[in-house]
Parts: structure tokens; C-alpha cells; sequence
């Protein structure tokens, strides 16, 4: 085992850290137009969790525009992106090595909520939550994508 069959789960636990549904909304976008994961994913499998996923990847965007936003590292903010991140990890990780991936995804995700969250409200406070907030989703939203893009394969070859 290599450490780099992880960079894919790392890198989706720096997603989870900023916005924590996209990584979940990105893999079950994936799924959804027939790309497969390497990891075994049975919730985002489900067509309810799937479109639940996709739904509150897009409520998040949003709802993190709102002055009552609480910051990413409250209790349930840091719980929803060990969830997610775990969940993204594992199903970006190489088969039999879910555990693995979840746990290497969680841990850039905890730590680098809390760094992202630093740099956020350094930008609200130059440029407004408003704005801050759109450029933030941009990036991570753009990397999400990329992330998952590249850890998976159509199954449809």
C-alpha cells in the first residue's frame, strides 16, 4: 500500500473542510452519470440519497451566504464534515482500503476547517461574507468536482 492511493481521499477531506455536503453532492453527481468509485459506496447507491446528497450540497451554498451561518468548526458543522468526509474518503479510496481512506479524509478535513475558516473571515472582513462566500464555493466546488472526476471511472467502457 502507497501512501499516494490516498491523495484522492486526502484531497476530498480538504473539500469536506470548507463545504461539507460537496463532497458527497460531487460523488453522488458522479454516480448519477455513471461513473464508479474504487471504494464500496452503498448509501450514495441509493437513487433517496443520491438526490438528498445533490440537494443538500445546493442547500449548503446557499444557506452559507446567511448573516445566522454558523461557523464550519461548531459541534454540528465539524460532525457533518467527519461524515461526509469519511464517507467520500472511503468510496475514493482503492477497494478493501475504505477504512483507510476514510480516516486519512476526516483528518485533512477537521484540522483544515479550522484553517479555512481563518482564511474565510479574513476574507469577509476585506470583501463581505457575500462575496468571500462566492469565491470560496467556486474553488472548492471546481476542486470537488475534479477530485471526483479524476478518482473515478465510467463503468459504461
Amino acid at each position: 500500500m502507497k501512501m499516494t492511493e490516498f491523495v484522492y481521499s486526502a484531497l476530498i477531506g480538504l473539500v469536506a473542510s470548507c463545504r461539507s455536503m460537496t463532497p458527497m453532492a460531487a460523488i453522488a453527481a458522479a454516480r448519477l452519470s455513471g461513473r464508479d468509485t474504487s471504494g464500496k459506496l452503498l448509501l450514495l447507491d441509493r437513487p433517496l440519497f443520491k438526490f438528498g446528497a445533490l440537494a443538500m450540497g445546493a442547500g449548503e451554498l446557499f444557506g452559507d451566504k446567511m448573516k445566522s451561518a454558523p461557523d464550519r468548526t461548531v459541534f454540528l458543522g465539524l460532525s457533518a464534515r467527519v461524515a461526509s468526509a469519511g464517507i467520500a474518503g472511503a468510496a475514493l479510496a482503492p477497494r478493501g482500503e475504505e477504512k483507510i481512506g476514510a480516516a486519512i479524509a476526516i483528518s485533512a478535513a477537521v484540522p483544515m476547517a479550522y484553517a479555512t475558516l481563518a482564511a474565510r473571515k479574513k476574507a469577509m472582513a476585506q470583501i463581505g461574507q457575500t462575496r468571500s462566500g462566492l469565491i470560496e464555493d467556486t474553488l472548492i466546488v471546481a476542486l470537488g468536482a475534479a477530485v471526483v472526476f479524476l478518482a473515478t471511472r465510467s463503468d459504461r467502457n
